[in-house]
């Protein structure tokens, strides 16, 4: 089969929705003609292959790190014919411009979450509903994340819940085998996550004051909010205890994991948490927000849960009990798995 992924991200950007379509498309570009076509991460060239799977990059209209609209996109798609097209995140406007290929059949995963990032983009979600509508009516097969999320699709869309297969994201699982933790006098909070206001990684510099000094904070990620959290470090005068990190993949992630003791996603917005299911696979305990794509996680033995608005105080008492537990069995999918799971829907749809 000939498949495309549309979305408006991919590699070298990191990110969740890059890591889902990665895995997905190089488990199955041993056996299909896999295509990714994506918006320009600058510095990049036009046309590429990465592991068996070729790339288009397209510029694009995106302020503030919004909308990404492509004309160039547009129209190659029109040009376009595959098997399968399969777009990706509703919150980005490649999705909407997938529609426009020739195609057999097209699966949609939307990473939705309901709400935008900001106020103004909670209302042009709202404006963009009856697109939003279009997509998923052409769609032969929405794919959700969580239970949570199928549940926003049919609330939101109407959608028959016969066209939406649940499947998670993965881990590489065999990445994680073996890995022991090591007992440090000195501890590691691990964030994980694009620097956005909305994933909540202030909170975990504003409890560092109420934190014992050997407890340090890692911070993998890049994005628009870093100058500002590295502001408010250096105004509680903690910035000597928090590191900055990005753009690391394979094992030296996995290190960062294995090398903390807690990890911490504290996001008001997500539509999985696929750096939770890492951070379990690696066996170090988690904190999350409860919000429902995340408070899936919480089982308060191996992830615990908090709620918003986020209180400085029961989160420093929180992460003292947390950094003892001990993770133990986590139900985590492998990509293999969900590549699998991705490819019978594919070849269903073809009969």
């Amino acid at each position: 089969m000939r498949i495309l992924h549309v979305s408006n991200q991919y590699l070298p950007e990191p990110g969740g929705i890059t890591e889902y379509i990665k895995n997905i498309s190089e488990r199955l570009a041993a056996r299909h003609e896999l295509y990714v076509f994506t918006t320009e991460n600058y510095g990049m060239p036009e046309s590429d292959e990465i592991n068996g799977v070729s790339i288009k990059r397209f510029r694009c209209f995106s302020p503030n790190n919004a909308y990404y609209m492509s004309f160039d996109m547009l129209s190659e798609l029109k040009k376009s014919e595959f098997d399968i097209v399969h777009g990706h995140n509703y919150h980005a406007l490649p999705l909407f411009l997938s529609r426009y290929a020739r195609k057999k059949r097209f699966v949609v995963t939307p990473h939705y979450n309901r709400y935008g990032v900001t106020r103004l983009r909670n209302v042009l979600i709202g404006m963009y509903k009856p697109f939003g509508q279009k997509i998923f009516r052409e769609a032969s097969k929405v794919v959700a994340l969580s239970n949570r999320e199928k549940c926003l699709l049919m609330e939101d869309f109407l959608i028959d819940d016969r066209k939406i297969a649940v499947i998670p994201g993965g881990v590489n699982l065999k990445h994680f085998k073996g890995l022991e933790k090591t007992e440090r006098k000195d501890k590691t909070i691990l964030v994980v996550a694009r620097l956005e206001e909305f994933k909540g990684i202030q909170y975990a510099i504003r409890v560092l004051p109420l934190l014992d000094n050997s407890i340090h904070l890692e911070i993998v990620g890049k994005g628009p909010y870093k100058e500002k959290l590295i502001t408010e470090a250096k105004k509680l005068g903690v910035a000597h205890r928090i590191a900055f990190y990005q753009d690391l993949q394979g094992q030296d992630m996995v290190d960062r994991y294995a090398n903390s003791d807690l990890f911490m996603l504290l996001s008001r917005h997500e539509s999985y948490g696929i750096t939770v299911a890492e951070a379990l696979a690696s066996k170090t305990p988690s904190i999350v927000t409860n919000i429902p794509a995340l408070k899936q996680w919480v089982d308060n033995k191996n992830c615990f849960g908090i709620d918003y608005p986020i209180d400085i105080a029961l989160l420093a008492g929180l992460i003292a009990r947390v950094m003892s537990q001990k993770v133990q069995d986590v139900k985590i999918w492998d990509w293999d798995d969900v590549a699998r799971q991705i490819e019978l829907i594919y070849l269903a749809q073809d009969e």
